[in-house]
């Protein structure tokens, strides 16, 4: 079984993080994160991704008519290794901490369970998952299952308060803010950033959490076609999947009662009552119904989710 946040490697070296929980047309869809080059495997930008796999590896750019999108995707046949989150924080955590890195890890994992986290629940993915971390490299933390995420997010809240934790400081936000290309302003994207609790910082070194829904499935069997870019606004009735992938934002709209986001730069970033505008694709089901789509590529330039203050 696949799910997002994994990693798969193929035959030529190429390395994708899964993307959903689930195969299609007995492929699986992910995007190319790191190519190999002769000094070793190097991190690649959505648009050098974009011209490896067109130049060199077209088997791997799929055609989904259920999403009318060309996406990274690989045959379930051309997967070499899969590696999984679970296994390797466990890896992690039972070698000595030789480098800092690893030891910020394995503290923050064990603050998580002194405050009844269990690490269980835990996984680890980005450059540690891969094994190309470094000392610069942030923690991404996967956490599986709502109710466990909201736990984790409680506890770093209480960590900020505390000490335990850190908040990132300016610098850090706006370094992880020129790092995704956001759409909104800086001062925007820090305003919605410092109320989601699901970034923050130990010894310095930043981590992130991510929730992943086990059972978390995109199988509707709906044909969707994009119609175009809109921007709309909208209250928001319905913010229970905000931080799942993709996130989900149930709206009181006319015509569009759904927005659904695959960047992780707009996750968490509304809640149910608060009024949003939105900047994305407008996508219609073959049975009529429209919704809006925010993340069509990782940066996604111009795409976004804002709360409009009231």
């Amino acid at each position: 079984m696949f799910q997002a946040r994994d990693f798969i490697i193929t035959r030529e070296g190429l390395v994708f993080a899964v993307t959903l929980n689930e195969t299609e047309a007995g492929r699986v869809v992910a995007c190319l994160r790191y190519a190999p080059t002769p000094a070793g495997l190097r991190k690649v930008t959505t648009h050098e991704a974009e011209a490896i796999l067109r130049t060199r590896y077209p088997r791997y750019l799929y055609y989904s008519p259920r999403r009318d999108a060309l996406l990274h995707a690989v045959p379930i046949n051309a997967v070499e290794t899969h590696l999984c989150p679970r296994q390797r924080l466990r890896e992690l955590l039972d070698r000595p901490a030789t480098e800092p890195l690893i030891d910020k890890l394995q503290r923050l994992v064990d603050l998580f369970e002194v405050e009844g986290l269990s690490s269980e629940q835990l996984g680890v993915t980005g450059s540690l998952l891969i094994g190309l971390q470094h000392e610069a490299s942030d923690l991404d933390l996967v956490v599986y299952g709502r109710e466990p995420f909201e736990q984790a997010r409680r506890i770093v809240r209480d960590g900020f308060a505390h000490g335990w934790l850190q908040a990132p400081d300016r610098a850090l936000w706006r370094a992880t803010y020129q790092r995704r290309g956001c759409a909104l302003s800086f001062d925007e994207y820090l305003w919605h950033e410092q109320r989601k609790y699901n970034k923050g910082a130990i010894d310095g070194t930043k981590f992130d959490l991510i929730l992943m829904e086990e059972n978390s499935m995109d199988a509707d069997p709906r044909l969707w076609c994009k119609l175009g870019r809109t921007r709309i606004r909208a209250p928001v009735i319905d913010a229970e999947g905000a931080f799942a992938t993709p996130a989900r934002y149930r709206l009181d709209h006319p015509e569009i009662p759904l927005a659904l986001c695959f960047t992780a730069t707009y996750l968490g970033q509304a809640e149910a009552g608060e009024r949003v505008e939105i900047s994305g694709h407008l996508e219609q089901a073959s049975d009529g119904e429209r919704r809006i789509v925010i993340g069509t590529s990782r940066e996604a330039p111009e795409e976004y989710i804002k709360v409009i203050p009231s």
